[in-house]
């Protein structure tokens, strides 16, 4: 069903009243409804965006497989059609514009597709079978971009892009993502020197959302999107977008009206659209994003999941992680979480502030050492430093440090992945973990940036052939993990709003029941290397369960579960089992 689209005017004209006061307000209302009249003139309106048990997300960049003499999206098209083209309901494609750092978040121009990879006709046709995810990188721009030429050169329309602070003002509150200095000095045309707000890198200019113009450009770029055939957009780094010296700069008020703002846009002209928000925060920061429900982003990424669940199979403990689960919760049905562990950034270590001691993140950065990893810090507002991020990849963090040849390896990684597809919500699932990938070591070195650990460009052919050979790593693990996301997309119970209830049998097993009307499943993920056998509470025994991965039948009163096996039992009545 279509908004009401009178509601959604009123409610967009409240929102610019609320970010810019009521004679602005009008103002912008004014300039934002004639460009949602003309996109209207020329696109058809889709239904309201919903997902189901079927939706699951693969994110890769654009360039992540090569094969010579071709355009990479036409390679990853290739790739995606042959391997998991009926497995995977949405692609995230990361950002594909020209950029010059950043690996493509440090945007020179939004409007483009890289030569290099292809053109915009390739990501309308690779997008076509998927929902197609798009990044809004809408907290800043390329210091070497067309935009910020034109604000050094003063030009109409760009005079107030970046944010100008004198350099004595007091920033000591604002908080920090990277132990980086927070203003970068700019000399302009005219020879005036500006120290400008660069929240992640001196090559990446805080937008000035104060000025209209930024605001008419950036919702411009939205709709640009849409029309090239994205149906989830996702805010990049949306927490730092609005600035308020003498704060923290960090999920301000103005901030979240402007995530009401965009939701307000597409649901006025595309309610197919779904927003999601990119916050690598604590929890309860991160939930906000879910606004009331209806009126902010309909997906949050669960970004306490990847550290947790490092945690849990470090300890082969599942109790904290259980408890964590217990407490997901989202304001209505019409909003869910992404759940993934691993994206092409590391795993964010400041969701676990709150529900780890200091001592026990310590002990996680040095398991990401000891295997390979790098540990990224922040700044505190006391000037102190404290993890920020792990950076290495899933897979090879998941290796027992302490022995050099682990025969539970590929299990445990798969253990992990298992969890992510059993929890309410969609699951997104990165490329270098779906096929087994290990540390880019000498990536690192070449680029200097620890983040390059996990974003290895890859010969398709190679990769290919290693998939074909079943005792290679990528194809222990590929098979297995495209099989569970198959079997997951078929069951009812993994709807994102369906019931969930975690029981604690045993601490070293994740026990989660998902049920509906129509399938009641029992999801076991073994996080030990131990061999155990446990019964399901509350089944009696006139149902046996059938494991919907291996086909196997147990009692409800004794079932047999192997180190870090994993387990998907529907309930059947005896009576069913021939």
């Amino acid at each position: 069903m279509r908004p009401n689209v009178s509601t959604g005017i009123i409610a967009m004209r409240s929102i610019l009243q609320n970010i810019y006061g009521k004679p602005e307000g009008e103002v912008a209302f004014s300039r934002i409804t004639a460009i949602l009249d003309v996109y209207l003139k020329k696109h058809k309106i889709g239904k309201v965006a919903a997902f189901s048990q079927s939706d699951a997300i693969l994110i890769t960049y654009g360039d992540t497989l090569l094969r010579e003499g071709e355009p990479p999206l036409q390679t990853l098209h290739r790739f995606l059609d042959g391997h998991v083209k009926e497995v995977f309901s949405g692609l995230h494609l990361l950002p594909f514009f020209p950029y010059s750092s950043d690996d493509g978040f440090s945007v020179t121009d939004f409007l483009m597709v890289r030569p290099d990879l292809g053109s915009w006709a390739d990501i309308r046709s690779i997008g076509g079978p998927f929902r197609l995810m798009v990044d809004l990188v809408a907290n800043h721009l390329s210091a070497k971009s067309l935009w910020f030429r034109n604000y050094l050169t003063e030009q109409k329309g760009f005079e107030d892009l970046a944010i100008e602070v004198d350099p004595s003002a007091d920033l000591s509150s604002v908080t920090r993502p990277r132990s980086l200095p927070l203003l970068t000095e700019f000399k302009k045309q005219s020879g005036r020197r500006v120290h400008l707000w660069t929240t992640f890198s001196a090559d990446q200019v805080d937008l000035n959302y104060r000025s209209l113009d930024v605001l008419e450009n950036m919702v411009q770029t939205m709709l640009f999107y849409v029309s090239q055939g994205a149906k989830i957009i996702r805010l990049d780094a949306i927490a730092y977008l609005w600035k308020e010296i003498g704060t923290p700069c960090i999920h301000l008020n103005k901030t979240h009206e402007m995530v009401r703002l965009f939701r307000s846009i597409l649901d006025r002209v595309a309610p197919q659209v779904a927003l999601i928000t990119e916050t690598n925060v604590p929890h309860q920061e991160n939930i906000q994003y879910f606004g009331n429900g209806h009126n902010e982003s309909q997906m949050v990424y669960n970004f306490t999941l990847p550290p947790l669940l490092l945690h849990a199979l470090s300890t082969g403990n599942a109790r904290v992680l259980a408890e964590w689960i217990q407490t997901l919760s989202t304001p209505s049905a019409a909003v869910t979480f992404l759940n993934f562990s691993a994206s092409h950034d590391g795993i964010g270590a400041r969701p676990l502030e709150g529900i780890l001691s200091s001592a026990e993140i310590e002990c996680l950065a040095d398991r990401v050492q000891r295997n390979g990893g790098h540990v990224s810090t922040r700044r505190r507002t006391d000037g102190t430093e404290s993890p920020y991020e792990f950076n290495i990849t899933y897979f090879d963090v998941l290796k027992d440090p302490e022995v050099a040849h682990d025969p539970f390896h590929v299990a445990r990684f798969l253990a992990s992945q298992a969890v992510a597809l059993v929890l309410p919500g969609v699951p997104a699932v990165y490329i270098h973990s779906l096929i087994g990938s290990r540390n880019w070591s000498a990536g690192v070195k070449l680029t200097g940036r620890a983040r390059t650990i996990n974003r290895k460009k890859l010969s398709v052919v190679e990769v290919e052939r290693e998939l074909a050979d079943p005792r290679s790593i990528r194809a222990q693990v590929f098979l297995p993990y495209r099989e569970m996301v198959r079997v997951r997309r078929q069951q009812p119970a993994f709807h994102p709003g369906s019931g969930v209830r975690v029981f604690h049998s045993d601490d070293r097993v994740l026990t989660i029941q998902r049920f509906c009307e129509d399938q009641t499943l029992f999801a076991l993920i073994n996080l030990s290397a131990d061999t155990l056998t446990l019964a399901l509470p509350d089944m009696q025994n006139s149902f046996v369960l059938t494991d919907l991965l291996s086909g196997r039948n147990f009692k409800a009163h004794s079932v047999p579960i192997g180190p870090y096996e994993v387990l998907w039992l529907e309930s059947c009545p005896v009576s069913s089992i021939s």
